[in-house]
């Protein structure tokens, strides 16, 4: 039984539990379905069978050891990744632009942090990748328990992960990758290799590009350390069924045949238009992210020309603009950006 099934069941008893709107009183009316969908573990017949089974399924999907239905982000999944293998006082290397959840992790483990620098990339005004050698020069002359590796970045700049992983399975340090960018990288080979069966802890999060919902994710372990433990200490008892549902129904169709045409689909559109629009230049990173640049104009101007033409962009800087993308992402809103670039 599947986690979407569980929430089409009928109830036939008087439900005096939580939880207390009973899926009858919407305050909101037009999420009245979430609300009728919002079951406790004790309205149906065991959910938390069907989500083992759902994650179970994922995990042969992604050829994972394990993998795990996040709804607190990606967050949650590299705090629960560091919490399973990090004591108290064992060192963590860490970015130093990394996302909060890094250091915030370190902290909760009660481990000491150690930071990394990565090269800057002056022309885009972006950090470059983590390298196998950057990171031997860290780990030969530190004890290092574990390193968390933000891949791809925001801007789509990935790492080499099997590199990586090679120097750390040789200092006996855990590889923990920060993948929250990159939950479509499984399912297309034009795009990077994704970690998730090769470092010891994954987390991606399908909201980004993926097409999930706010704050729907996934933390994949490939070691065999129960990351169960971690889970519960800083996880609710009273989990949304309603989106891990949308996480069961997320992976299915990112591994179906439409699915993976939709990908492709996206990933053709965007190659077309940076093959035919020439007054603007493109980084050559993941294409999912349109890292842009034009000449003679800072990246604060050009995302500037781009709103009053009416795109919004997720971020810029003094050298370039990112417009992200995914399988939201439909051919009239690229075909709108196209017309927009070539006028500027």
């Amino acid at each position: 039984m599947s986690l979407l099934s569980v929430l089409k069941r009928k109830v036939k008893t008087h439900l005096f539990t939580t939880p207390s709107h009973s899926g009858k009183f919407f305050i909101h009316h037009k999420f009245y379905q979430f609300y009728k969908n919002d079951i406790s573990e004790t309205d149906t017949h065991n959910p938390l069978e069907a989500l083992n089974k759902a994650e179970s399924k994922a995990a042969q999907i992604y050829g994972t050891k394990t993998t795990k239905f996040l709804t607190n982000g990606s967050t949650s999944g590299i705090i629960a990744a560091v919490l399973t293998c990090v004591n108290k006082g064992k060192k963590v290397l860490i970015w130093n632009k990394s996302h909060p959840c890094h250091k915030n992790a370190v902290e909760l483990a009660n481990g000491d942090i150690i930071e990394y620098e990565l090269p800057y990339l002056e022309d885009w005004g972006i950090y470059g990748e983590l390298s196998k050698d950057l990171l031997e020069n860290y780990l030969k002359d530190n004890n290092i328990k574990a390193i968390i590796v933000t891949s791809p970045s925001y801007e789509g700049i990935t790492s080499d992960i099997k590199s990586l992983k090679e120097v750390c399975q040789k200092h006996n340090t855990y590889l923990i990758v920060d993948e929250a960018h990159g939950a479509l990288y499984p399912f297309n080979d034009k795009l990077p290799k994704s970690a998730v069966n090769i470092a010891d802890f994954t987390v991606q999060s399908l909201h980004k590009t993926a097409g999930g919902l706010n704050p729907t994710a996934l933390l994949h372990t490939m070691t065999n350390l129960d990351i169960s433990k971690s889970l519960a200490k800083i996880n609710t008892t009273s989990p949304s069924y309603p989106l891990l549902a949308t996480i069961e129904a997320n992976i299915n169709y990112l591994n179906s045949k439409k699915g993976r045409k939709n990908i492709n689909k996206l990933i053709d559109k965007i190659e077309k238009i940076k093959n035919n629009i020439k007054n603007i230049e493109f980084y050559n990173g993941d294409i999912t992210k349109i890292l842009i640049k034009k000449s003679n104009i800072s990246g604060f101007e050009l995302s500037e020309k781009l709103y009053n033409l009416g795109i919004e962009d997720e971020k810029a800087n003094s050298k370039s603009v990112l417009l992200l993308t995914g399988l939201g992402t439909d051919d009239k809103k690229l075909d709108y950006l196209a017309k927009k670039l070539t006028k500027i």
